[in-house]
């Protein structure tokens, strides 16, 4: 009687996390002389401590009961669960060669050395423990199969862990979602993936939520998605209620371009958490639909009563600054401020670049002065991009050479911008010696987009020959981009040999692009060669190409109000081009000449030709 209340009693130290409780079940114990006499009492007192992140106490009361009784295996592995518990996962290692010495582990112990094993991605120790469980016949063990299953992974030894799941005898949910997990953090495992879900399905194991979560990353491209939104409404798993579950759809419809029917998921949820609020907005942002996303940002306070977290606010800042809504990024700073959330690197990052797009380099310089946060890589590559695009090219060297100095590492990003800050500044020679820095100092491979930035920084400086020598000494095959800057740069430069040579070459690798037509219709019409130009738009006209027209905007009130070149579709237009006119006639009387270099066709402004 006495020993079952104790146990009790120490259970509820263990729920209530009462250091007290537990203390005055330990004193109850010597005092009755229990603790000696029954290793469970040992056992339930170390599990006590360590839920308490005490398993030096743990340590203590094992070392005390094993110097008076024989080894037990519950008592070690209660200490080996209390050191894993507590992430102290060297510990469980070296014990266990001094519990082998003694006495014969259990399927329980090995699966507690498997799991520090992974943790600590010691091979070594991980591989021992699986010729143990082979050696000891727990091969038929599921829960500690898995186990080593994961530990296989931990140490990027896929081989073994397919192996062993494949000669597993039987399988449970938790081994499914092992192996897939495991191919769905690897780029080309999408087959594998849904070859691994179709196969668990034919074995009549049912998908639980985590598996539908780590399948459902890969459906934004396919009807496959649309297939396990059917199978969890017919399943019935509480799709109006699983947070995590309406996240991951909402996430995935919003990949596949498809945010409206994400935002049919998110409206149909019961209830909604911080996490799911904060999903839908990033569905808006990533699809450009900025004023939906600050809406909803909106909605989720007013109207829901749920404050943003650290996440929310990272992730709407790029529609502010997409909107140039300096007003409302300034609300979000303030509230990060109050929040003290204002020394986090990833928010920091956010807001520097918000100011940067809605003009305001001075409040991005401040936050990125403010010595209160730790810098990292994504912090530097922000600000010198922000210079860069500000036309300060100058400035963004000597942030480069200042952040060098303090030894952060350049990456591929960071390279992008300063070299695109040199390119717009015309810093040709600072730039070159950046690039060959990066290269040989750094050990930056040349991507893509930093070659890119070496033939735009060339191509303006008028250096076409150079630019085209250093796309034929490029490392690997060169991309739309590369020669879409030397096209660009040619048709500055009124080169037409090269612009003829980068429109073939653009021509081959994107044959159905309307923005290079439209580039080498400019060309030729600043020529005044018709003929070319009327034959460019035939092809276009033939193939069905079309270009987006570019298009501006501005917030009145709350209001945006996008118009293109002339446009006649506002509610006022005879007043805004009665406006426009007037302009024009001011610019003209202060001697003001228009060109007409690209323009290809004749156009109409109002009452002004």
């Amino acid at each position: 009687m006495l020993l079952s209340r104790l146990i009790h009693l120490l259970q509820v130290s263990v729920n209530l996390k009462s250091l007290p409780l537990t203390q005055q079940a330990h004193a109850l114990s010597l005092t009755l002389g229990l603790f000696n006499e029954d290793p469970i009492i040992a056992s339930k007192l170390i599990s006590s401590y360590s839920h308490l992140s005490l398993p030096s106490l743990s340590r203590q009361i094992f070392e005390s009961f094993a110097l008076n009784s024989p080894p037990n295996v519950l008592l070690w592995n209660s200490l080996l669960s209390s050191y894993c518990n507590n992430r102290i996962f060297s510990k469980p290692i070296s014990l266990f060669a001094r519990m082998r010495a003694r006495l014969r582990p259990d399927n329980y112990t090995l699966a507690i050395v498997s799991k520090a094993s992974a943790e600590l991605e010691d091979f070594r120790a991980g591989r021992l423990v699986h010729c143990l469980v082979v050696k000891l016949g727990f091969y038929q063990d599921t829960v500690l199969s898995n186990s080593i299953m994961r530990f296989y992974s931990r140490c990027e030894n896929f081989g073994d862990a397919r192996k062993l799941f494949d000669e597993m005898p039987m399988r449970s949910v938790a081994s499914w979602n092992s192996i897939i997990s495991q191919y769905a953090d690897l780029e080309s495992g999408e087959e594998e993936v849904w070859s691994l879900f179709e196969e668990m399905q034919a074995e009549g194991i049912k998908p639980d939520a985590f598996t539908i979560s780590t399948v459902l990353p890969w459906c934004w491209s396919s009807i496959r998605g649309r297939e396990i939104h059917c199978y969890l409404i017919r399943m019935n798993l509480g799709l109006n209620s699983d947070f995590h579950m309406g996240s991951c759809l909402i996430n995935m419809y919003s990949k596949g371009n498809r945010v409206d029917v994400g935002r049919r998921v998110f409206d149909r949820m019961i209830v909604k958490n911080v996490v799911v609020w904060t999903t839908m907005i990033n569905g808006y942002v990533e699809n450009a639909e900025f004023e939906e996303g600050l809406d909803l940002f909106r909605m989720m306070q007013f109207e829901d009563g749920i404050l943003p977290n650290k996440v929310s606010l990272v992730t709407v800042l790029p529609a502010i600054g997409s909107l140039a809504r300096f007003i409302d990024g300034k609300q979000v700073h303030a509230f990060a401020i109050r929040k003290e959330l204002n020394r986090e690197p990833s928010l920091n990052n956010a807001l520097i670049d918000m100011y940067s797009k809605c003009g305001t380099l001075d409040s991005a310089k401040c936050i990125f002065d403010d010595q209160s946060w730790c810098k990292d890589a994504i912090s530097w590559s922000t600000i010198i991009s922000c210079y860069g695009i500000h036309g300060k090219g100058e400035e963004a060297v000597i942030l480069f050479n200042r952040m060098c100095n303090l030894g952060t590492k350049p990456d591929h990003i960071t390279s992008v911008g300063v070299l695109s800050a040199c390119g717009r500044s015309g810093l040709v020679s600072e730039g070159l010696e950046i690039y060959n820095s990066l290269v040989k100092d750094y050990g930056v491979v040349p991507t893509v987009e930093i070659c890119s930035c070496m033939v735009d920084m060339l191509g303006r400086a008028g250096r076409l020959s150079k630019a085209l020598d250093f796309i034929k000494s490029m490392p690997h095959i060169s991309g739309s981009s590369v020669w879409g800057a030397l096209f660009d740069s040619s048709f500055m430069h009124n080169n037409r040999e090269m612009h003829d040579l980068a429109f073939r070459t653009l021509l081959h690798l994107e044959p159905e692009s309307p923005s290079n037509f439209i580039t080498r219709s400019n060309f030729h019409a600043s020529s005044e060669r018709w003929d070319v130009v009327a034959e460019v738009r035939k092809t276009m006209k033939e193939r069905g190409l079309k270009k987006m027209p570019g298009w501006s905007s501005i917030t009145i009130n709350r209001t945006v109000h996008s118009f293109f070149a002339a446009d006649t579709s506002h509610h006022y237009p005879d007043t805004i081009y009665a406006m426009l006119d007037n302009l024009l006639l001011t610019m003209k009387g202060a001697g003001y000449v228009p060109t007409y270099e690209k323009v290809t066709e004749p156009f109409t402004l109002g009452s002004y030709q």
